[in-house]
C-alpha cells in the first residue's frame, strides 16, 4: 500500500514533492532525492550550496535549510530531472558522497567519464572548494587574522566556506580576480598557494570556451565573464605556461579544472587520460593483498605486559578484512622470529596478484626499532627493507604501507588508566642507544609512527592503544569518503592530537613518512564498515 508522501516528509517535503506530483515527476525519482537527503549531514549541505552558486542566485541559496531545497531549485531552474540526473551525481562526486552515486543511476567511474562532456561546476568554484576542504582549524584563524580589516567587527565564527562565500560578496574575490587569496596563501600554506596557482595557468593555459551545455537566462548574471566561442577550425595549442608541472597534485589539479564540458582538441584528451592513469596506485587487482599483524603482549620479566593490545589486533583485522585483504595475526614474536617472518614474506609469490602489502607491529619499542619478546630490539628500517623493489621484486611499484604502534622513546610511568609502550630502565644501555632510523630511500613506502621520535606513545589497558584505535575509526569513517591514506593520516593526527590523559598532562603527535609516489586509495567496500566493538 502507497503512504500518501504529504503525510510523512514534514512541512518543508509536502511542498517539495506536492508541486513535482503536480508536474508528473514520479514518486520513485522523489524518493531517491529523499533518500539521499537523509543521508547527506549539515556539512554535505553546505558543500552543496556552495558548488551550485555559480547556477542558482545567491538569495535563494541563502535561504536553503536542507539538500531537499537545493533539489528544488535545481529542478526549478531545469538543471535536474528525472531523466537527467548528471548534475546531481556531479555534486555528488565532487563532495565524495560516492556511495549516494548509485541512487541516481551512476557509478564513480562513471561520473569521471562524463565530466569532461557533462561537467557543470566551474574551474574557479572546483578551487575554491578544494582550499576550503584543505583549510585546517589553524589555518582558518590565521586567514580571519590577515582579513581582519574586510570582515565585520562582530562576527560569528565562520567556516571555511562562509569566509569564502563571504569575500565573493565583498567583491574581493571572482573568477578573473583570486589576487587577495593569493596574497593571504603565501603566508599560511606552500599547498593552499599552489591549489591557486594552479587554477591561474590552467585558466591561462585553457582556451576560454562557453559550456556547451544549455545555460540558463537566470544563472548568467552571476556565472562570471563568457567568451567567445572558439569554432571547430580553431587550431588551439594548449601548453602549461611558465614552468611546466611535474608534481602529481599539479596534474591532478590541471585534470580536475579541465573537466568542464569544453570541446578540447582529440590530442588534448588523451593527454588527460594519461594523468588519470598515474593519479592513483592500481587497486583492482584479483585479490587486494597481505596484511600482516605482530601482537606482541607478553615480555616475561623484562618488559610490561602491553594490556589493551588484542583489542588493537581484532580492530586492525576487522578493519582491514573489510578493505578486502588477507590478514595473518601473529602473537609474541622474538626478535628473530619477526626478522624471520619478514623473510618469509619477503618470498612469498603470491605478492605479484596483489594490489598492495600492508604490515602492523604492536609492541614496546625505542627510537628507531621495535621489540621482540625477548626484550631485543629489531630495527624498523631493517623490517622495511624487506620489501623493497630489489629483495622484493613481487612488490615492486606497488605500495606497502607500515604502521608501527611502539614507543619511540624512554619509559613514561603513566595513570592507572594508561600505560605506556616503551622498554623499562632496566635494559641494557647499548639497547638504550640505538640511533634514529628512516623508512628506506625506496619509493612506494609508507611508515605510519604512532608517536615522533623521542617520545612515547599510550595504551588504555581496556580500550586499546590511541593511534591504533584513531586509525581504524579513521579508516572506517574516511574510506567509503574516497580519501586517500594521507588524508585519513592527517585525520588520525588530528584526533590523537587532541587526546589527552585523564589528569591532563600526556599528549602525543603521531608521525607518518613516506614515498609514495601516487595517491594511495582503497576501493570502496561493498559492505557497510564495521563497527567499533566496545
Amino acid at each position: 500500500m502507497l503512504v500518501d508522501p504529504r503525510q510523512t516528509w514534514g512541512a518543508g517535503r509536502e511542498t517539495f514533492c506536492s508541486s513535482n506530483m503536480e508536474d508528473s515527476v514520479s514518486l520513485k525519482f522523489l524518493q531517491q532525492l529523499l533518500l539521499i537527503d537523509e543521508n547527506l549531514v549539515a556539512e554535505d549541505v553546505s558543500a552543496l550550496k556552495f558548488l551550485c552558486t555559480d547556477l542558482l542566485p545567491f538569495r535563494k541559496l541563502e535561504n536553503v535549510k536542507s539538500a531537499v531545497d537545493i533539489f528544488q531549485f535545481l529542478m526549478d531552474e531545469d538543471y535536474l530531472n528525472k531523466e537527467d540526473t548528471f548534475l546531481l551525481a556531479e555534486l555528488l562526486y565532487r563532495i565524495k558522497c560516492y556511495p549516494l552515486l548509485m541512487k541516481v543511476g551512476y557509478t564513480k567511474d562513471k561520473v569521471q567519464e562524463c565530466l569532461h562532456e557533462k561537467g557543470r561546476v566551474s574551474p574557479y568554484r572546483q578551487m575554491l572548494y578544494e582550499l576550503s576542504e584543505n583549510i585546517t582549524s589553524e589555518m582558518l584563524k590565521d586567514i580571519i587574522f590577515l582579513l581582519q580589516d574586510y570582515l565585520p567587527k562582530r562576527r560569528t565564527t565562520l567556516s571555511a566556506l562562509e569566509l569564502l562565500i563571504f569575500l565573493e560578496k565583498q567583491g574581493l574575490l571572482s573568477e578573473n580576480n583570486v589576487q587577495m587569496l593569493e596574497e593571504v596563501c603565501v603566508h599560511i600554506s606552500p599547498d593552499l598557494l599552489e591549489t591557486v596557482n594552479c587554477y591561474k595557468r590552467t585558466k591561462v593555459s585553457l582556451p576560454q570556451q562557453e559550456n556547451t551545455l544549455p545555460v540558463k537566462e537566470s544563472s548568467l548574471s552571476h556565472a562570471g565573464d563568457i567568451s567567445v566561442l572558439l569554432t571547430s577550425s580553431q587550431e588551439t595549442s594548449i601548453k602549461p605556461v611558465g614552468s611546466s608541472i611535474n608534481d602529481e597534485k599539479a596534474a591532478s589539479l590541471v585534470q580536475g579544472f579541465s573537466e568542464m564540458s569544453l570541446e578540447l582538441p582529440g590530442k588534448f584528451s588523451n593527454v588527460e587520460n594519461e594523468s588519470k592513469k598515474i593519479t592513483s596506485y592500481k587497486m583492482d587487482g584479483p585479490h587486494r593483498g597481505f596484511c600482516l599483524i605482530i601482537n606482541n603482549v607478553n615480555f616475561g620479566s623484562s618488559l610490561q605486559e602491553r594490556t589493551g593490545s588484542c583489542k588493537d589486533a581484532e580492530e586492525l583485522q576487522r578493519v582491514f578484512t573489510w578493505l578486502g585483504l588477507d590478514v595473518k595475526t601473529y602473537r609474541d614474536l622474538t626478535s628473530q622470529q619477526i626478522e624471520d617472518l619478514m623473510l618469509t614474506w619477503q618470498r612469498l609469490p603470491d605478492h605479484k596478484d596483489r594490489d598492495c602489502f600492508i604490515c602492523c607491529i604492536l609492541s614496546h619499542g625505542d627510537s628507531g626499532a621495535v621489540y621482540g619478546k625477548d626484550a631485543k630490539l629489531v630495527s624498523i628500517r631493517k623490517i622495511m627493507s624487506h620489501f623493497t623493489a630489489r629483495q622484493c621484486p613481487q612488490l615492486a611499484e606497488k605500495p606497502k604501507l607500515f604502521f608501527i604502534q611502539a614507543c619511540q622513546g624512554k619509559a613514561v610511568q603513566c595513570p592507572v588508566y594508561v600505560e605506556a609502550d616503551a622498554q623499562t630502565p632496566a635494559l641494557s644501555s647499548m639497547q638504550q642507544s640505538l640511533s634514529p632510523e628512516s623508512i628506506p630511500e625506496e619509493a612506494d613506502f609508507l611508515l605510519g609512527m604512532a608517536t615522533i621520535d623521542g617520545y612515547v606513545s599510550f595504551r588504555h589497558t581496556e580500550q586499546g592503544t590511541w593511534y591504533i584505535q584513531a586509525l581504524c575509526s579513521k579508516l572506517r569513517l574516511l574510506v567509503p569518503r574516497g580519501e586517500d591514506i594521507l588524508s585519513i593520516l592527517t585525520e588520525v593526527n588530528e584526533d590523537v592530537g587532541r587526546r589527552v590523559d585523564r589528569l591532563g598532562t600526556k599528549k602525543q603527535m603521531p608521525q607518518p613518512a613516506y614515498t609514495l609516489r601516487k595517491k594511495f586509495i582503497f576501493p570502496i567496500p561493498k559492505e557497510h564498515p564495521p563497527s567499533q566493538q566496545l
